[in-house]
């Protein structure tokens, strides 16, 4: 009995383990999300203020909105890569 409640106790916390790795993961791809998200958002609203007359004297804020959507995007790749090995690292997956 006692032998099988130790397999037992191994088996889920093996299960616990691959749930917390799998959570992880997912909140990394919800993080670069995200980033994703806001990088969509910069570059639309650059490109709107930048195309609307209405908003002519935005021009400068539509142009930082510009060139900032890439550097957001990148860095979002950046820390999903980033995670996403170090998970590999400590897990050993």
């Amino acid at each position: 009995v006692d032998r099988r409640q130790r397999q037992m106790c191994i088996r889920d916390r093996l299960t616990r383990d691959w749930l917390a790795i799998e959570r992880t993961k997912l909140a990394n791809e919800r993080t670069f999300l995200a980033y994703f998200r806001t990088f969509v958002v910069f570059l639309g609203t650059g490109l709107t203020v930048l195309k609307i007359e209405f908003f002519s004297e935005l021009k400068t804020f539509g142009i930082a909105l510009l060139i900032m959507s890439p550097i957001i995007l990148i860095v979002g790749v950046i820390r999903l890569i980033r995670v996403k090995q170090t998970i590999r690292k400590h897990y050993k997956i």
